[in-house]
């Protein structure tokens, strides 16, 4: 892969096999294109559990997410050296913050929680989870995703006891 910088949008269109009119019907430019396709796989993740309608004591579905960036390393290696993975955990940011309130709002576990405090649990928990994701990404992704997943759900019940 080469670096995002050097990506043009003629090269996404020769990949994709669209027309370029048919791009920019969609996107403004490439820069929006990988926002796009960041958001919905933020969507998707950060709602997945609550999508599948998971009874469980996760509010994220950390041990997926840890496991597709897992896999997706080298992307997420371009991502860095172009600077934009500021850009991903930004959006991250926000998407787990509502997926993580919309999971504490279903377990009912915390239901005499004023809402803006189930808010803030919630962002406060979502920063934690993209830190946690820092610290395992710096570490070189040693621990398998399973044991981060119990590690998060550990670490974000007894807080929130």
């Amino acid at each position: 892969m080469k670096p995002i910088e050097d990506v043009t949008v003629q090269d996404v269109l020769e990949r994709a096999s669209v027309g370029r009119s048919t791009f920019y019907l969609h996107f403004r430019d490439k820069n929006d294109l990988l926002l796009s396709q960041l958001e919905k796989f933020l969507e998707m993740m950060s709602t997945s559990l609550s999508m599948r309608k998971e009874e469980s004591h996760r509010i994220v579905p950390v041990a997926e997410l840890f496991a597709h960036i897992e896999n997706q390393k080298e992307l997420y290696r371009i991502l860095g050296d172009a600077g934009r993975l500021n850009d991903f955990f930004d959006l991250a940011q926000g998407y787990f913050a509502r997926g993580i309130e919309q999971r504490l709002i279903e377990s009912r576990r915390l239901s005499k929680l004023p809402q803006p405090e189930m808010g803030a649990r919630a962002s406060a928990l979502a920063g934690s989870l993209l830190s946690l994701l820092r610290w395992w990404l710096d570490r070189g992704t040693k621990e398998p995703p399973q044991m981060m997943d119990e590690l998060f759900h550990r670490m974000a019940w007894n807080g929130l006891q």
